[in-house]
C-alpha cells in the first residue's frame, strides 16, 4: 500500500505542477455554482432546503470532466517513454494502476469537499436532509471513481491523450445515457438487465438517501473490472515488449 499511496502522490503533484488541477477545480466549481444557484435552480425561491440540483449539474459535469483528467495518466507515460522507467522500479502493474487510479479519486473528492459551504448555506436556509446530502456526496465518489477506472482503461490502450478522452467518453455514454434508453424501450429480462447497466439508476437511488447493497457492487464491480483491465493492458505490452 505504500508504493500505492507513493504512486498517487506523484500524480496528484503532476496535476498540480500541470495547473490542470487549479483548472478542473475553478471549472467545477464555476459550473455547479453557476446552475445551482443562478441559472435554471433558483435554489433560494424553490421553498424547499435540498441540494438535488447541485448534484444533478454535478452528475454531468463529472462525467466530462474526469475523462480530460485521466486521459493523460497512462497514454502520455507510454508516448514518452516514461513508463517503461516507472515499470523498471520495485513496483507492479496493478500498483501502478491503482496509485493512478487514488490520484485522480483524491483530487475529485477535494473538488467535492470545496463545494461543502454549499451544504452549510442551503442547511441554513432550512431543514435539510442531511443523511440524503451525504448520500448524495457518496453517489458522486463512487460514479467518479468508475469513469476513473474506465478513464484509466482508455488511457492504457492509446499513446495519445485525445484517442484516450474520446474513448473513455464514448464508454461512459453507454453507462451515462444509453442503457438507460435501452431500458425505456425493453421489457422483460432484457429491460432488467439494461436497468441495472444504467448507473444513473444507482446514482438517483443512493442519492436520495438509499444505500442499497446492489448499487455499491455495481459501482464497485465497474472500478474493479476497468481497473483489472487497465492492469491486463500494461501486463500484455510489458510480455510483447
Amino acid at each position: 500500500m505504500k508504493k500505492v499511496w507513493i504512486i498517487a502522490r506523484r500524480e496528484l503533484s503532476a496535476f498540480f505542477d500541470s495547473l490542470m488541477a487549479y483548472i478542473m477545480l475553478v471549472l467545477f466549481l464555476g459550473f455547479s455554482g453557476f446552475f445551482t444557484w443562478l441559472y435554471g435552480s433558483d435554489i433560494f425561491f424553490v421553498g424547499q432546503a435540498s441540494l438535488q440540483a447541485f448534484f444533478s449539474i454535478a452528475y454531468w459535469t463529472l462525467f466530462f470532466f474526469i475523462p480530460a483528467l485521466t486521459m493523460r495518466l497512462l497514454a502520455e507515460e507510454k508516448r514518452s517513454g516514461t513508463i517503461e522507467l516507472l515499470l523498471t522500479k520495485p513496483v507492479n502493474d496493478w500498483q501502478v494502476v491503482v496509485g493512478k487510479f487514488f490520484s485522480t479519486l483524491i483530487l475529485i473528492a477535494i473538488a467535492l469537499a470545496l463545494t461543502l459551504p454549499y451544504y452549510i448555506t442551503v442547511a441554513n436556509i432550512g431543514n435539510i436532509d442531511h443523511g440524503a446530502v451525504w448520500t448524495g456526496y457518496l453517489g458522486l465518489l463512487l460514479m467518479s471513481a468508475s469513469y476513473i477506472s474506465i478513464g484509466l482503461f482508455s488511457s492504457s490502450i492509446s499513446n495519445n491523450q485525445i484517442v484516450g478522452f474520446l474513448l473513455a467518453l464514448f464508454i461512459g455514454i453507454f453507462f451515462h445515457i444509453i442503457f438507460g434508453v435501452l431500458a425505456g424501450n425493453f421489457t422483460g429480462v432484457a429491460g432488467q438487465i439494461f436497468n441495472y447497466l444504467d448507473l444513473s439508476t444507482h446514482f438517483e437511488s443512493i442519492s436520495r438517501g438509499v444505500i442499497d447493497t446492489a448499487d455499491l457492487v455495481y459501482f464497485l464491480s465497474i472500478v474493479f473490472i476497468g481497473l483489472i483491465l487497465s492492469e491486463s493492458v500494461l501486463t500484455k505490452r510489458n510480455v510483447v515488449d
